[in-house]
């Protein structure tokens, strides 16, 4: 049920570590750190958007590749203004996740706040457990208790 997420991801962010990080440093963080779990009949994805403006994040869902593209705009500047540091990442961000068959892709919502963007996806009513009736061997059915 749980969804595979792109497999060159791990790649990439290990090549941004070594590539990209500062001496010194360890590694960068993510720029779109993502919790996922279950929650009764919902999977629930959680995404780390600080600093995001609610307008500039997109939610796409096409067959069952969920998309989330946020962008964080640069901090308006004007002649008396100087940058000291600069390190918060900015631009276009995009996360995918690629969902199973067993979710309904039709009844998705989404809650931001705080910074955090919070997707929720109903498990399909196909693939919730259910119990299964079993015949005796004359043809009647009867409940038998496992």
């Amino acid at each position: 049920m749980l969804m595979r997420t792109d497999p060159f991801r791990e790649l990439n962010r290990f090549a941004q570590q070594v590539f990209d990080a500062a001496p010194g440093t360890w590694s960068k963080p993510a720029v779109m750190p993502m919790d996922a779990y279950r929650e009764g009949d919902e999977f629930v994805a959680c995404f780390d958007l600080p600093g995001v403006d609610p307008g500039a994040i997109e939610l796409d869902v096409e067959r069952s590749v969920l998309t989330v593209k946020a962008e964080r705009r640069p901090l308006p500047t004007g002649d008396d203004v100087r940058m000291h540091v600069s390190e918060r990442p900015l631009g276009v961000f995009s996360r995918q996740l690629f969902l199973g068959d067993g979710l309904d892709t039709e009844h998705i919502t989404a809650h931001y706040e705080a910074g955090v963007l919070t997707v929720r996806i109903p498990v399909a009513q196909q693939a919730k457990p259910r119990r299964v009736a079993i015949t005796t061997g004359d043809g009647e059915r009867k409940k038998i208790e496992s």
